[in-house]
């Protein structure tokens, strides 16, 4: 009986090789679309946000210089109770203008230091790439010969056990 395989279902092996399949497909799925993502993120970083902040510094220096010049105007003007809403407006365009500016440099940090972060995480998803369009492929066709050799070896034992027996002496 050593000599002997229990094999149960050589089609749970199939329906494993099937999910199999399904799997890698997703896989290969996933890691296209984090790569995806990674290089729009990049290119937010470098073009998009870098433009909008830098806008947004000029529309706010454009609103400083008007509010300052209407609160000169005003000043000249001698009326002291409409220049406080003159200088809110400037507070509030300096306030706009400096967290503007932080935000660029916030961004011009991140272009820089992007790659840094990125590197290890995409050389891990690389590994992951490799192993799925090498390895993986290798463990399909190791199954495929699995189940080819157990078809085979079912096979065998059928025929030898539908075979007539001797007659007895």
């Amino acid at each position: 009986m050593a000599d002997q395989a229990k094999i149960s279902s050589i089609d749970a092996l199939e329906a494993f090789r099937a999910s199999l399949i399904i799997f890698l497909t997703r896989a290969h799925g996933s890691v296209d679309s984090v790569g995806d993502e990674v290089r729009r993120t990049r290119v937010w970083l470098q073009n998009d946000q870098r433009i909008h902040w830098e806008n947004q510094i000029r529309r706010w220096r454009r609103q400083l210089d008007q509010a300052t010049q209407d609160l000169m105007s005003a000043r000249l003007s001698g009326l002291r109770d409409s220049t406080s809403a003159q200088e809110m407006a400037v507070v509030k365009c300096k306030r706009g203008l400096a967290e503007s500016e932080e935000k660029l440099r916030s961004v011009k940090i991140w272009n820089r230091d992007f790659d840094h972060y990125m590197g290890p995480l995409l050389k891990r998803m690389e590994g992951l790439r490799q192993f799925l369009d090498y390895d993986m492929p290798k463990a399909l066709a190791y199954l495929v010969q699995a189940q080819h050799t157990l078809d085979a070896y079912a096979e065998t034992k059928l025929s030898g056990s539908v075979a007539p027996a001797p007659p007895p002496e």
